[in-house]
């Protein structure tokens, strides 16, 4: 098949009128437009061509929460990604009891790399239990680990054998007692993110430089930046590799958002949906991790007002990021080639390489969704 008449993203997170051929779920060749047009072409009539957004921090959607689904809820949530553009994510589990987790991580271990009809799931990541209660945000206290002691990773060992080595991505408060030492073993496994902590800019530079690489949805479950005490944030301007945007017009005002851009520049950010069961659903009472979520007015909330994720998908976080000012190649790019590298997965997805993946998202000129391929097979029209 070949896509015709539209405006690729190339490599270089740039558009160029090409022809894009792809077959038995690979991208075989991109080639100057009007080259490859045949009769089985698809004609984007005008618009975008990008590759399969790539969602490194979700916790479901669709009534489905990864903490606890079971193969159908799976299967359910994997089919509304796919729909919406979202083609690649990585399940993310809260904090739990340790027997939970790894209920969770046994469940989600035979779909993790299977294809199916919708999105691939990619990887899990723990986003908890080793948070920092004062920043606990939508994480039951309860379920928190207060150390980064032997033991601590001992049970990050044991989760990470059950999901099959599939955990992609380990949140962690650096300030916890026994940070250092954790990170620099954890790191040799899987990506460390800092996250929901209170630790200072001494303490998170520390964190960096033993392994970690990565910022958890910037600004929110952290210190604010102060220009004499740049906390997580200024640590993460100096050394983190990857930051994290929730762009659903909930947990970030549009100046920051564009700001963040200007800042960190477009290499270096991802923007995340950090969506949970209740997105794509009707106001009414959901659940997060075990814990009773109220979705009104486009926003979920604990019982106390706390935003507990968002309800938005990756999809309509890069459109807003358009809206607010940030220009599509680098939002495009924010949803795509950066998370996939991030979580080591740039060599399937993440670009329109040839050779990769044809996870393939045809938006129009109003950046709304025509068509969907998920490994060659069309899964929205």
């Amino acid at each position: 098949m070949v896509i015709t008449n539209g405006l690729v993203f190339t490599d270089e997170c740039r558009f160029a009128r090409l022809d894009l051929e792809y077959n038995e779920g690979r991208i075989i060749r991109l080639a100057p437009a009007g080259s490859l047009a045949d009769q089985s072409s698809l004609d984007a009539e005008g618009g975008f061509v990008l590759p399969g957004f790539v969602d490194i921090h979700t916790h479901g959607c669709a009534g489905g929460d990864f903490s606890s689904a079971t193969a159908e809820e799976m299967e359910k949530m994997l089919a509304f990604y796919g729909r919406r553009g979202v083609t690649s994510v990585i399940g993310t589990t809260m904090s739990l009891p340790p027997a939970a987790l790894q209920r969770a991580m046994e469940t989600a271990k035979p779909f993790c790399g299977a294809d199916g009809r919708g999105a691939t799931l990619r990887g899990l990541r723990l986003e908890g239990p080793f948070l920092s209660p004062g920043k606990k945000g939508a994480q039951k206290e309860e379920h928190l680990i207060p150390s980064l002691s032997p033991s601590s990773y001992e049970l990050f060992e044991a989760l990470y054998s059950a999901s099959g080595e599939h955990v992609r991505i380990l949140d962690i408060a650096p300030e916890l007692p026994g940070g250092p030492a954790f990170i620099q073993k954890a790191a040799r496994k899987t990506v460390v993110s800092l996250a929901h902590t209170e630790a200072d800019y001494e303490q998170c530079a520390e964190a960096f430089k033993q392994g970690a690489t990565h910022l958890t949805h910037l600004f929110n479950g952290m210190p604010p930046f102060h220009h004499r005490h740049p906390g997580p944030i200024g640590a993460a301007s100096d050394y983190a590799s990857f930051v994290e945007l929730i762009c659903d017009g909930v947990h970030l005002h549009p100046s920051v958002v564009r700001s963040v851009f200007q800042w960190f520049g477009e290499s270096r950010i991802c923007l995340v949906s950090d969506s949970m069961s209740a997105t794509g659903m009707s106001p009414g009472r959901y659940t997060l991790g075990g814990q009773e979520v109220l979705l009104e007015n486009e926003a979920a909330t604990l019982a106390d007002g706390t935003l507990a994720g968002s309800v938005s998908t990756l999809t309509e976080c890069c459109r807003k990021a358009v809206h607010y000012g940030v220009p599509i190649e680098q939002a495009v790019r924010a949803a795509t080639l950066n998370p996939a590298m991030a979580a080591g997965l740039v060599r399937e997805v993440g670009t329109l390489t040839p050779g990769k993946r044809a996870d393939i998202l045809l938006w129009n000129q109003d950046l709304l969704n025509v068509h969907v391929i998920a490994g060659g097979e069309t899964v929205f029209h």
